[in-house]
């Protein structure tokens, strides 16, 4: 049998996994938003979720690195590779892309807010640097949607086969 995942892995996996999807789908429908109160009001919410996936990444990281995770026995040396490739990147995204919209954030004369606490910024109001990292945070956006686009499309392939990678991630049934 393949070696799963520790709970607390799969428990910040899921949470990490709902929290960017609902981040995703969340920043797709607010970019259609005309200006105005509800947009401000999704763009502080999407920002504060952003934050907070942002801290939760770093938990995952300390625990991936304090534990390493359990060798995968069903995959070949080319799979294990890319595998790891793969999520190295999805790791650097999901630090890199929250990090470009809340750097962005610190370029507009609008507060900083983390649910509604308002939290001092390092920039000031620049429309160029804002454009430039509001810019960057999307298009890293989307090289995140497409590598979880790949991840997911790996996991069903796994589950088609089934050798055991899926289960390794998935609660235990009793």
């Amino acid at each position: 049998m393949n070696p799963r995942y520790s709970r607390v892995a799969m428990g910040l996996h899921w949470l990490m996994a709902v929290l960017v999807i609902g981040l995703i789908g969340w920043g797709l429908w607010m970019s259609d938003l005309p200006k105005g109160p509800e947009r401000g009001w999704a763009i502080g919410i999407h920002k504060s979720f952003g934050m907070l996936a942002l801290m939760l990444v770093f938990v995952r990281l300390g625990w991936r690195i304090s534990h390493r995770p359990p060798p995968n026995q069903a995959l070949t040396t080319i799979e294990t590779r890319l595998a790891n490739a793969a999520h190295h990147l999805l790791y650097v995204l999901l630090v890199v892309v929250p990090s470009m919209g809340l750097t962005s954030v610190n370029f507009t004369k609008y507060p900083l807010k983390f649910f509604g606490v308002e939290i001092p910024k390092a920039g000031w109001p620049d429309d160029t640097l804002n454009t430039l990292f509001s810019t960057t945070h999307k298009y890293l956006a989307w090289t995140l949607i497409a590598l979880i686009v790949l991840h997911v499309a790996a996991a069903i392939r796994h589950a088609v086969r089934r050798d055991g990678t899926l289960q390794r991630m998935l609660p235990a049934r009793r």
